[in-house]
């Protein structure tokens, strides 16, 4: 009877700690929604993009009030104009200026004795990116062929997806950054969602898999495409990958509503995509972008508490890809799957304790060889 009575004691003290700490955070939450109006759309934004704690937005405030700021910081429809690829004249390696930023320069790439050839050191280059609320790191390939897209899927449902650096160097490539939108379920990551390409094959042909999927990805002639999937079928995607002459690319979604808020084109023929507020939340994020020479810009940043940062808004990312000469650009799969890997280091990867050293499981990621 003692012990039972000691194990009962010991568990109302648990259930205490607990009641009192959901007490504080709720107590918390209902602080910052009655607060400023800007943290409290910074709040609710950024919560609704999560994948487990959506539910926070509903504790505080009501399906209207949800619906009224998720109107205020959303991204405007994007526009139908067709992608000028004229707009994109690719140069050779050597044509390519070794610093076009000055300033915003902070870490460069360092070259390691056996690990990359003069070719690297001239056409890769490593840029630190700090924001208010984020800090980002932007990798520029000056030559966009050496960009692909690597996969572990074929047709079929593997096991597991692997970490970043396990793509990258199964592939034999020098670095990396995640795709598009996968079954990220348990950190699963064994399987891509709507279309992928990979070297010039259809690995994976469901447009209607989700709504509003949109294809990012490159031309056998190098030039990025952010191409509408809606309403396609897998015959048409077959016809696009010819007409296109498509050789890779991934799926994210474009969509936004109160549960949800997912967007891909961030600029379009040099012009950046209009917005509300901020345009979405606060959240780490992956982007891939191609200036008018060619050049491909990877860009990622930390988010979600990582160093105190709360994440980039999609806001940010329009500023930084402009800033970078961006013609195009495009959001990918952000929150816990960004990372980026290079030259055998994460130069940025998952947000979680668990994934700190690594990333999440992937089926695929475009790479850089």
């Amino acid at each position: 009877m003692k012990v039972l009575k000691t194990i009962g004691i010991i568990l109302l003290f648990i259930f205490t700690l607990l009641l009192i700490a959901c007490g504080t955070l709720y107590i918390g939450m209902r602080d910052i929604c009655t607060s400023a109006e800007s943290t409290r759309n910074t709040f609710i934004t950024t919560v609704l993009e999560t994948g487990q704690f959506k539910f926070l937005a509903s504790l505080c405030l009501s399906d209207r009030e949800i619906d009224e700021v998720v109107k205020s910081n959303s991204m405007a429809k994007p526009t139908d104009e067709v992608l000028d690829t004229s707009l994109i004249k690719i140069a050779s390696v050597s044509d390519h200026s070794s610093d076009v930023h000055g300033t915003d320069i902070s870490s460069s790439v360092k070259e390691n004795e056996g690990d990359k050839t003069d070719k690297d050191e001239k056409d890769i280059e490593i840029i630190q990116v700090p924001g208010l609320t984020y800090h980002g790191v932007m990798m520029i390939v000056k030559d966009p062929s050496r960009v692909s897209v690597a996969t572990i899927y074929n047709n079929g449902w593997p096991d597991l997806g692997i970490p970043l650096k396990d793509i990258v160097e199964r592939d034999g490539a020098i670095g990396g950054i995640n795709g598009g939108l996968y079954n990220s379920y348990n950190n699963h990551g064994g399987c891509p969602y709507g279309v992928c390409i990979s070297r010039g094959e259809i690995v994976r042909n469901k447009p209607s898999e989700y709504e509003n999927l949109v294809f990012i990805g490159f031309t056998e002639d190098n030039i990025l495409q952010i191409t509408d999937l809606t309403g396609k079928t897998q015959k048409d995607v077959v016809e696009m990958q010819k007409t296109l002459r498509l050789r890779d690319g991934v799926c994210f979604q474009e969509v936004a509503y109160t549960d949800n808020n997912h967007f891909v084109t961030l600029v379009k023929n040099g012009v950046p995509r209009e917005m509300n507020g901020k345009g979405s939340g606060l959240n780490p994020r992956t982007v891939i972008g191609q200036r008018a020479d060619g050049a491909i810009l990877l860009f990622v940043t930390d988010g979600r508490g990582y160093n105190n940062h709360l994440g980039a808004s999609a806001g940010d990312l329009i500023e930084i890809m402009m800033r970078y000469g961006a013609v195009n650009a495009a959001n990918l799969d952000g929150g816990s799957s960004t990372c980026m890997y290079y030259d055998g280091q994460y130069l940025q990867n998952s947000v979680t304790f668990i994934y700190s050293q690594t990333s999440w499981r992937l089926p695929c990621a475009f790479v850089i060889h």
